[in-house]
């Protein structure tokens, strides 16, 4: 079985549970964790995680649990990772402060897909959970929401605002999510009348002072108009010093960020484009999705009507030295772009993927990109045209104007690739792909 990786996070809205809190380990690691385990194991219907992995897998089970802590222990505490492959898949990354002034169990919950939370019963299991863990393991706040709505909140920790937790900590309510526990401090700040008359689905007090907050009975319309507005009228109930209206038109802005957008990419460049979407985060995506179909490449320059003739005294050592450069570019990356053993203009697309997506042309120095990479890159593509466009080199003592001849036009793959590499930004514009694609249409 496939573990759910953070791609696989990245490709669906998942409810995401960030949740820390104290942890007595006086009696043994065991004692401690057991009513941790014991709400997993009683209420997580449905999304029970499987195995338990760390530098090996085990199968779910408690004393998977204790020998996986044990392997991992180190200086601070120790750290686990609780899975499940299956449909809805499950990441919980587990942290375990043991050493510290006051030892601590941090949690990182993702369960994907979203949709799983659209039915109450799955919604009051998870509840469930979340309130065994939040009275056992006393927390000064915690949340639980769709992660692509927590990436465009302003809350300390969970959103974008991180120097503000790091300097005042959860000192008031900047967010409202649909699942929300208040430790007492927080509770005593807004009032603990006024917490408890909150209007929501649900507002229970826990027997350690902390405040359980649902807002809604179920997690995965959080986008909806109607959670919208309840999500509001809840925060100014909390906030009453915030504005109503100002509140509610920035979550609808939200809701609209996430409203999937159509692809409709130029054909030249659909085959790359198609595939960037997933490297954004998914609250970034649709606008993404919309700048890219928004995008038309420039017709490509690097071509002549007519050949420069052949000014080499030895053909076959330059033709050789090509190939030696374009060999030299398959030994490097053929584990990251397996497909450029093939030369085909899938590898092609493959390159302008792995180039963008490593931002290859900031990670190394301009004396690397022009004495290495980019010659190696312009033979290759120069290959590419020849292999599968029935192309003829017509090779030149300079370099960048060297030529594959294809029907009545002369291209220049030397040249396409020093435009190409100079920026990230310019690995989308000049892209191999287009390259390609326009050539092909001079094939005869």
């Amino acid at each position: 079985m496939k573990t759910l990786t953070l791609d696989d996070l990245n490709k669906v809205d998942c409810l995401r549970f960030l949740f820390n809190g104290a942890f007595d380990s006086s009696r043994g690691v065991e004692h401690g964790l057991a009513p941790f385990l014991d709400a997993l194991e009683q209420h997580a219907h449905g999304w029970m995680p499987t195995f338990v992995k760390t530098s090996r897998r085990r199968k779910y089970a408690r004393a998977a649990v204790w020998s996986a802590i044990e392997e991992r222990r180190a200086d601070y505490g120790s750290i686990i990772g609780l899975f499940r492959s299956e449909n809805p898949g499950v990441s919980l990354s587990l942290t375990l402060g043991l050493t510290q002034t006051e030892p601590d169990l941090s949690v990182r919950l993702n369960i994907q897909p979203l949709s799983f939370f659209a039915e109450e019963e799955a919604c009051r299991g998870f509840v469930a959970v979340a309130r065994g863990w939040a009275s056992r393991y006393p927390s000064h706040h915690a949340a639980a929401h769709s992660a692509a709505d927590l990436n465009l909140a302003d809350s300390p920790a969970f959103g974008r605002d991180d120097e503000t937790w790091k300097r005042d900590g959860f000192d008031k309510i900047y967010e409202l999510f649909w699942l929300n526990i208040f430790g007492p401090k927080l509770v005593e700040s807004v009032g603990r009348e006024r917490m408890l008359s909150t209007p929501a689905h649900l507002v229970e007090e826990l027997p350690n002072g902390s405040v359980l907050l649902v807002l809604r009975p179920t997690a995965a319309d959080f986008d909806s108009e109607e959670a919208r507005v309840a999500q509001a009228r809840a925060h100014v109930h909390l906030r009453p010093d915030l504005d109503f209206d100002t509140l509610l038109r920035t979550l609808r802005e939200r809701s609209a960020a996430l409203v999937p957008v159509e692809p409709r990419f130029h054909p030249d460049v659909a085959p790359l484009f198609s595939r960037l979407p997933d490297a954004f985060a998914l609250s970034e995506r649709q606008r993404k999705i919309a700048e890219l179909n928004a995008f038309r490449p420039a017709e490509p320059e690097e071509w002549l009507p007519v050949a420069l003739p052949s000014d080499v005294e030895n053909p076959e050592r330059v033709r050789s030295h090509y190939d030696d450069l374009s060999e030299g570019l398959v030994a490097v990356l053929h584990t990251d772009v397996p497909s450029i053993m093939k030369e085909t203009p899938e590898s092609l697309t493959d390159l302008d993927f792995h180039f963008w997506k490593t931002h290859f042309p900031e990670r190394y120095t301009r004396e690397v990109l022009d004495g290495h990479t980019i010659p190696a890159l312009g033979a290759y593509l120069g290959d590419v045209l020849v292999r599968r466009l029935g192309g003829t080199w017509v090779l030149r003592q300079k370099r960048e104007e060297s030529q594959v001849r294809i029907g009545k036009r002369v291209w220049l793959p030397f040249l396409r690739a020093r435009r190409y590499m100079q920026s990230r930004e310019s690995l989308l514009e000049y892209s191999l792909t287009q390259f390609f694609k326009e050539a092909e249409r001079y094939r005869p």
